[in-house]
């Protein structure tokens, strides 16, 4: 089983800091593409948590990039599994946003459509 640590935990405040100041990161939504359309994260790419191997390299082409993963909520493993696959294929900064879409619109913050 591969080692949990590779992939560390960004939390809101963080994260909308990261974003609002227009720094080096690609944030990922590891949802289907229907639940990106509905809305996502400012400037977020979506890659479907099935989907890692293929589009990867096409949408993150910097592995040493700082990549920032989320799905739907605690609960949704999607962004555990998407992260961790990104992280075995060689990406060095990969963090995960647990709280995801749930946490980040009850924190009163905009998504995209």
């Amino acid at each position: 089983m591969p080692e949990k640590s590779a992939v560390r935990s960004i939390e809101r405040e963080e994260l909308q800091a990261k974003i609002e100041q227009g720094d080096n990161i690609v944030v990922v939504e590891a949802l289907p593409p229907n639940y990106y359309d509905e809305g996502h994260l400012p400037g977020a790419l979506n890659m479907p948590h099935d989907q890692v191997d293929e589009l990867a390299a096409r949408l993150i082409p910097d592995k040493d990039v700082e990549v920032v993963v989320y799905c739907a909520n605690l609960e949704c493993q999607n962004s555990v599994a998407a992260s961790q696959r990104l992280a075995e294929l060689g990406y060095s900064a990969v963090r995960e946003y647990e709280g995801g879409k749930k946490d980040w619109i009850e924190g009163g913050l905009p998504v995209e459509k």
